[in-house]
């Protein structure tokens, strides 16, 4: 180490050999040789913690991939066709973006409100209007957008039903590179406060407002597109997406299928959750659906899950959608491309837009799709909670010949 000299911050010191990377250390104060870092802006609140997963600051994650995410997602609904709310915020730390929406479904109109600033100290959960406050890790948590000029505004409390369950890990390679490496838990739970959805207010109280959340991070497509290079017009995931946690008096069941036109799964899951945290979730073996598709259309018009191999004996789940939201319009989950997770707006901008449903339907079907549905069981059990799905590309099993066309007529 040899002293470079003093000035009015104090002497300099260089550390390091020739053809080296060279530090240089002035009060406290680091810079790298191609750009001036300040060490204290790159540490937040969470490096008091030991939390470090990497020899970096929490601010930094542990791969330069562009496409590295952290994010929650939320839905509230009131175990009816009345409505449905959706609402996340995420991080995209080698995007220095952090955003976060909030979409509503209501009297036939699709409500958004959206946000987007620059990423600062990771633990600061707000981005404009929005905030996520964690009272109690896994169990309980408040959400918040705070009124303005926009349609939506809530504040609002989650407490879990069931613990939290950590799903299987998705991991998809294509021509070399990964475009999928994600982890997640999810868990289902109850709402307590208001909702504000233009002129009307809803009172939200725990015995009929549930709903789902999960947190999942890793690496997935973020930003900014990128060109597809070799892939072309190939999909990042294809085939068909169908997610459904589902919410019962004393237990949850999860149910996953990513599922190829070929019939190949990358991806599945089937487990029973209880409530009673003492006893271990139940795997219910290898899922089956058979979905009834609106004619002409991708939406799901009923469906039915079977799980033969569950521990009491063939479990079959009656799925009954009650309600549809257009996830993927105007949140970020790709539909439009002057807004997407991830990418880049300004220091700080908030947006809303309001939309009817007859509008958005012919091309939101194209996208991620989110209903509220009823759950019955053929042992006589009835729950709610929600059932996701989307087709991209052929899915022939269902009628879909290619990426545009909608099922045949029955």
């Amino acid at each position: 180490m040899s002293k470079l000299g003093t000035g009015s911050a104090g002497p300099s010191f260089r550390i390091g050999r020739p053809g080296q990377t060279t530090l240089l250390l002035q009060c406290g104060e680091l810079w790298l040789k191609h750009g001036v870092v300040n060490n204290r802006s790159s540490l937040s609140v969470w490096d008091d913690f030991p939390v470090h997963q990497v020899p970096e600051v929490v601010r930094h994650v542990g791969t330069s991939d562009r496409n590295f995410y952290d994010r929650y997602y939320f839905n509230l609904h009131a175990c009816d066709d009345s409505l449905f709310l959706i609402l996340g915020m995420g991080q995209y730390p080698n995007l220095a973006v952090q955003d976060a929406f909030a979409c509503a479904t209501h009297a036939g109109a699709h409500h958004v409100v959206r946000a987007s600033r620059v990423l600062g100290d990771r633990a600061d959960l707000t981005v404009g209007p929005f905030r996520i406050e964690v009272q109690e890790g896994l169990k309980r948590l408040r959400a918040i957008l705070e009124p303005g000029d926009y349609s939506l505004a809530f504040d609002l409390q989650w407490l879990a039903h069931t613990p939290a369950y950590l799903e299987p890990r998705q991991f998809i390679r294509k021509y070399g590179r990964v475009l999928f490496d994600t982890q997640r838990f999810a868990q289902t739970g109850f709402w307590s406060g208001w909702l504000q959805i233009g002129d009307q207010r809803f009172r939200v109280t725990p015995d009929r407002w549930w709903g789902t959340r999960d947190r999942s991070w890793g690496v997935r497509p973020v930003g900014e597109p990128e060109h597809p290079g070799i892939r072309q017009n190939e999909g990042l995931l294809t085939g068909m997406w169908n997610y459904a946690p589902m919410q019962f008096s004393d237990h949850a069941i999860l149910y996953m299928v990513n599922e190829t036109d070929d019939g190949d799964r990358p991806l599945q899951e089937a487990v029973r959750i209880w409530v009673d945290p003492n006893r271990e979730p139940e795997a219910l073996g290898r899922p089956e659906h058979e979905h009834e598709l609106v004619p002409g259309t991708r939406l799901v018009r009923r469906s039915r899950l079977r799980f033969p191999r569950a521990p009491e004996g063939e479990l079959v789940v009656e799925v009954a959608p009650l309600l549809n939201a257009f996830v993927a319009v105007g949140t970020g989950y790709g539909m439009d491309p002057d807004w997407r997770h991830g990418m880049y707006q300004g220091p700080l901008v908030v947006q809303g837009l309001v939309r009817q449903l007859d509008e958005i339907t012919s091309f939101g079907e194209y996208g991620l799709i989110d209903q509220v549905a009823r759950f019955t069981t053929n042992f006589g059990q009835v729950g709610y909670g929600l059932h996701e799905f989307g087709f991209w590309g052929p899915f022939r099993r269902y009628g879909l010949v290619d990426a545009f066309s909608g099922a045949a007529a029955t």
